[in-house]
């Protein structure tokens, strides 16, 4: 599966979340860091559902960018 994710600069760090995945989030110092650690994120977010035996959100988010 392929989930979206959003990273956003902060004034000290790069966060970075999945909108399909509420609570999976991930905190670095580096985009490419922050890309790293909710890819991880996101396996263990879904691997704790499994093991909760909750149901598995498909992937619903869809990413565009406008010109302005």
């Amino acid at each position: 599966m392929r989930y979206a994710i959003v990273i956003e600069k902060g004034p000290t760090s790069f966060g970075a979340y999945v909108p399909d995945l509420p609570g999976c989030v991930a905190v670095a110092k580096s985009a490419a860091e922050a890309k790293k650690l909710i890819a991880q994120a996101v396996s263990l977010h879904l691997e704790g559902m499994r093991e909760d035996d909750l149901p598995i959100p498909d992937p619903s988010t869809e990413c565009e960018y406008v010109e302005v």
